[in-house]
């Protein structure tokens, strides 16, 4: 059963979690506003998300470490991250955030249509990726089922080759036992 996709939003003001929520508002993502990088980590390790969307400037752990220490988990490190700013266009803060494993590097005010557009994408790949997920815990289970009727047959062609003169009665229930067992 696929769950629905989350966006964990981090920032150190409530306004501005609360503004994210809005624009995010009609998607189909559940979002997850924390207000540190602690409280992120720690969400994280309960939650599964399709995209973080993180504050680069907040105190005690700014973005840039608690981003560092989401690509250091095997369990999150390919969350996608978008960094979100209120610094000035520092072509050195976004190479900061690229270099710990942001797609993508925002600058407030940004545009709320073109920041829903991206999170779109990232839940349009999540779900995408649930869905083979999906399919491929059905391939392996056909495969396990194949192998056991493969295994069947193998056994009963071996017994009706037999000599046995009660192997042909053992192969019949053997070959029923496997389709429908």
């Amino acid at each position: 059963m696929m769950g629905v996709a989350k966006a964990l939003l981090v920032d150190d003001r409530r306004d501005n979690l609360v503004a994210l929520e809005a624009i995010l508002q009609g998607l189909p993502v559940h979002t997850v506003a924390v207000e540190s990088g602690e409280a992120a980590l720690k969400q994280l390790l309960v939650d599964d998300f399709a995209v973080i969307l993180l504050d680069a400037q907040m105190p005690d752990m700014d973005g840039f470490e608690t981003a560092s220490h989401i690509k250091r988990r095997e369990r999150t490190r390919h969350v996608p991250i978008i960094f979100l700013t209120a610094a000035d266009r520092d072509a050195q803060l976004a190479l900061r955030g690229y270099s710990v494993g942001a797609v993508d590097y925002l600058t407030k005010p940004f545009d709320p249509w073109v920041l829903r557009a991206k999170v779109s994408v990232f839940v349009d790949l999540w779900i995408k990726t649930q869905q083979l997920q999906a399919q491929s815990e059905v391939v392996r289970e056909r495969e396990a089922q194949w192998r056991v009727l493969t295994e069947a047959v193998d056994e009963a062609t071996a017994l009706l080759r037999s000599t046995d003169p009660d192997a042909r009665d053992r192969a019949v229930t053997l070959l029923e036992q496997a389709r429908w067992g």
